[in-house]
């Protein structure tokens, strides 16, 4: 009994010694080392904030994959909604996500080319009054992106102010290596046309991931193509997607003219 007594009183005494080091050791932190252990805090909950968000990333397109796509593509034909009628008011208009493209000559530059007040974004090209920008996700896509390209580029290939561009966008990592890369551009590029005409039909390519792209314009399906007419400040004020019914093209036309007046 005696010798148990001993032993509680020795770690009673262990526990007490212990207790008073944690306590000077706290005294004795200084305050870049609290402050260090703050932020280290806010890292770790800035990397649970990222997981959370990659992992909402993943279950949305879980739920919405190809075969989604697919079902929906043989019940529409790519055409999700019909394109405006009239112009969208400048004051509900969104901007067009900034997007970094490559043209075929390996430039590399960010559209769409806007006027901020009394300057432009883009050093290399002045604002345009009107852009039309072309989306094609899959190779399934040219077709309809065609279908609103050429009437617009026979109606307006002697206006100046006017860009028109189809952006392709490339997602697969074995095209995205610089040696692929490369020759893709140098392809595309001997098969452009050199016509010298007032309104220049630009192709280029986005590589990448673009996910929060998409999630910013609302695009879902990537079987379709999509065009989106932007005014001079880079503002969605007319779109369309699948294939161009004659109507619509009445409209994309009409709505050019007035952005251009």
């Amino acid at each position: 009994m005696l010798r148990l007594n001993r032993m509680a009183h020795s770690s009673r005494s262990i526990a007490s010694i212990l207790s008073c080091n944690r306590q000077v050791k706290l005294l004795d932190c200084t305050p870049s080392q609290l402050t260090s252990s703050r932020f280290l805090d806010i890292y770790q909950i800035g990397n649970k904030a990222a997981m959370e968000k990659e992992r909402a990333r993943l279950a949305d397109e879980m739920n919405r994959g190809y075969f989604a796509d697919i079902k929906e593509f043989k019940k529409h034909g790519g055409k999700i909604a019909m394109a405006n009628k009239v112009l969208i008011p400048a004051i509900s208009a969104v901007k067009f996500p900034d997007l970094e493209v490559t043209c075929s000559d390996g430039r590399v530059t960010k559209l769409p080319i806007r006027s901020t007040g009394d300057s432009v974004d883009n050093s290399l090209t002045a604002a345009p009054k009107a852009s039309l920008l072309c989306l094609s996700f899959r190779a399934s896509s040219q077709a309809m992106v065609d279908s609103w390209t050429a009437p617009f580029f026979d109606a307006f290939q002697e206006t100046k102010g006017i860009h028109l561009y189809e952006v392709s966008f490339i997602d697969s990592w074995f095209l995205r290596l610089n040696p692929m890369k490369r020759l893709l551009l140098w392809t595309m590029r001997k098969s452009e046309s050199g016509r010298d005409d007032a309104l220049q039909k630009q192709i280029v390519y986005a590589f990448g991931d673009h996910y929060y792209f998409r999630k910013d314009l609302k695009i879902l399906n990537l079987l379709t193509g999509y065009v989106f007419l932007l005014d001079k400040f880079g503002k969605v004020r007319w779109q369309g997607c699948g294939l161009a019914t004659q109507e619509e093209l009445s409209s994309l036309l009409s709505c050019t003219s007035s952005l251009l007046e």
